[in-house]
């Protein structure tokens, strides 16, 4: 009540601009606009429920797969309509496989916590070089001139992609907020789409800013499968672009089957 008759005693002119002002700093506050979409399911094809699915892409009509956990690790090329694993290289007992980008015809693939990038030859997965880095290695993708790999913070690095060489970090919001988790990673025009660990969701992020302009809810996807329910680490993970196709590919860890979706406004 003391406020409401305070308010009667400013000028009217002067009470409208007070509101209008109010209101330009609640809307600042709440920062840009955030889209809210929904996978919708265009189909359903079966995935190795014993990959634990770290990096996901697609090229020339197959799917190519980092999967993680020591002494299970590998890199993969996978059939997509029937699952079936066509060709992997294992990795290192010690290594833990993380995400996984095409740059021309080599495959670049993560370790989780240590420090290394394995280059492989697209078409025989022969190891043709390797690189270091500090610190820990999430998702991973190309956008057709730069690599951004996510190491499970807020941020996204920029990195050369013949080199490996930093070249600048992106901070990641959410309606003006630090996003931590940044998992697996999809380049996509103007965007990075990145799953976000321990959540069945995906953010879309602008490169320019580092703005969340998109959040996706995936939780209708995840699998009636007691297995999966029980697993803690069982998450959405594995994001995939069909450009050609325009669609979106994603599975999780230990998951059975692969959904072929494209993203639409929820509540259409």
């Amino acid at each position: 009540m003391t406020t409401q008759r305070r308010r009667r005693s400013v000028p009217v002119a002067l009470s409208l601009c007070l509101t209008m002002l109010a209101f330009s700093l609640a809307a600042c506050d709440r920062g840009p606009d955030v889209e809210q979409l929904v996978p919708v399911v265009l189909e359903t094809w079966p995935h190795d429920p014993a990959a634990f699915t770290q990096g996901l892409l697609w090229h020339a009509g197959r799917f190519y797969e980092s999967t993680g956990l020591y002494g299970r690790s590998d890199v993969r090329e996978v059939d997509p309509v029937s699952g079936q694993v066509l060709r992997k290289r294992p990795l290192s007992e010690r290594e833990f496989g993380e995400g996984l980008a095409l740059v021309g015809d080599r495959l670049v693939q993560l370790t989780y916590r240590e420090g290394i990038a394995h280059v492989y030859d697209l078409y025989t997965f022969e190891p043709i070089a390797r690189f270091s880095y500090e610190g820990e290695g999430w998702g991973l993708c190309f956008d057709g001139e730069e690599l951004w790999m996510s190491d499970g913070s807020h941020r996204l690095t920029r990195r050369d992609p013949v080199t490996f060489e930093v070249l600048g970090s992106l901070q990641v919001t959410l309606r003006g907020r630090d996003l931590p988790r940044l998992n697996e990673l999809a380049c996509v025009g103007e965007h990075v789409y990145a799953n976000v660990w321990l959540s069945d969701e995906l953010v879309r992020v602008r490169k320019r800013d580092g703005r969340v302009d998109a959040v996706i809810d995936a939780s209708a996807l995840v699998p009636d499968d007691p297995r999966v329910r029980a697993n803690r680490d069982a998450v959405l993970n594995g994001v995939a672009h069909d450009a050609e196709a325009e669609r979106f590919y994603l599975t999780g860890k230990l998951w059975d089957v692969m959904y072929v979706v494209r993203f639409e406004p929820a509540g259409r």
